[in-house]
């Protein structure tokens, strides 16, 4: 089933207008002979998916460097490995590097490597304010895609893929798309869809709607002086936001179970939507430790600091 799954995948991406490339292919704009080919592979290896690719998008990226990352897009050498057949578990995992890898070989990595500091030190992790990438109160040179560039030369995602989204077979432009649309795969196993799910999880035939994260904005003010930024809740930092259980339609991790095109019998699936947490946060399963450094054999290091995180006025 699985196997039957992953060419049936790989059928959808080869006949889209932006097809993937797979097992050694190349793809490219030709307008821009400067930019390296994205390439990807995908392949079932026993009990393991592996997806090695180049880290270039498929799609154009931002002008990088560009004004709050002044970071390159190089060719890096990713190697993810992730259960082909994920099991779920009772306890949820927090999220430790990139949380997954979408379907044109770039990671996605909501995380930011900029947090607050009470003594003027740009990032203090230990303050436990970090600062959320597409929270709209920091500039930190993301382009149409929600993404931007580490000092390594890794693209990668912080939300929405926009690019892969508009060139799957099944979109259809500010209309409802015509099935789920899969965008990758968490360090799980588990698979990532795009935005809309069925309004029944379990019906094939209910109809798609867009899919509510479970999370909200905390009341009141944030502590001040030592020990905390002040002012309001207003999303700046990852911990503004609280889980409130049952308030919309996915979990503490963004996710369901629930059946799919790819998984028509059921499977635990996350959601990449447009409010917060915008990506997973936590796994449902067990990840595997090659996403823990963004990628096995040669790939980038954990993040580091890129910029200083710069408020928009």
């Amino acid at each position: 089933m699985e196997r039957m799954i992953t060419l049936v995948l790989l059928v959808l991406i080869v006949g889209s207008a932006h097809a993937l490339p797979h097992h050694g292919n190349h793809h490219g704009d030709p307008t821009h002979e400067s930019r390296p080919n994205s390439r990807v592979t995908m392949q079932i290896d026993g009990e393991t998916r592996i997806i090695r690719s180049n880290g270039i998008p498929d799609h154009e990226p931002g002008d990088f460097p560009r004004q709050g990352n002044p970071n390159a897009v190089s060719v890096q050498s990713h190697e993810f490995r992730m259960p082909a057949n994920p099991v779920a578990r009772k306890e949820v995992t927090p999220m430790r590097g990139p949380i997954g890898v979408a379907l044109n070989g770039v990671p996605f990595d909501p995380g930011t490597a900029e947090w607050w500091s009470s003594n003027g030190r740009t990032h203090d992790r230990s303050s436990g304010w970090n600062y959320e990438a597409l929270s709209g109160h920091i500039d930190l040179g993301l382009d149409d895609h929600h993404a931007h560039v580490q000092p390594t030369g890794t693209y990668h995602y912080h939300g929405l893929p926009t690019g892969i989204i508009e060139a799957s077979p099944h979109a259809r432009g500010d209309a409802l798309p015509a099935a789920m649309i899969l965008i990758g795969y968490a360090a799980d196993g588990f698979p990532i869809y795009a935005e809309y799910a069925h309004r029944d999880p379990m019906d094939a035939s209910s109809p798609l709607t867009k899919m509510r994260s479970s999370y909200a904005l905390k009341a009141g003010t944030r502590p001040d002086g030592a020990t905390g930024p002040g002012g309001a809740y207003d999303g700046t930092f990852v911990q503004d936001w609280t889980y409130l259980k049952d308030t919309g339609d996915l979990d503490e991790c963004n996710g369901r179970f629930g059946v799919t095109p790819e998984y028509p019998d059921g499977t635990y699936y996350y959601m990449a939507t447009d409010a917060f947490p915008f990506l997973p946060r936590c796994f449902r399963g067990t990840p595997d430790r090659s996403f823990r450094h963004g990628g096995g054999g040669g790939a980038s290091p954990p993040m580091r600091p890129s910029h200083r995180p710069t408020r928009r006025r």
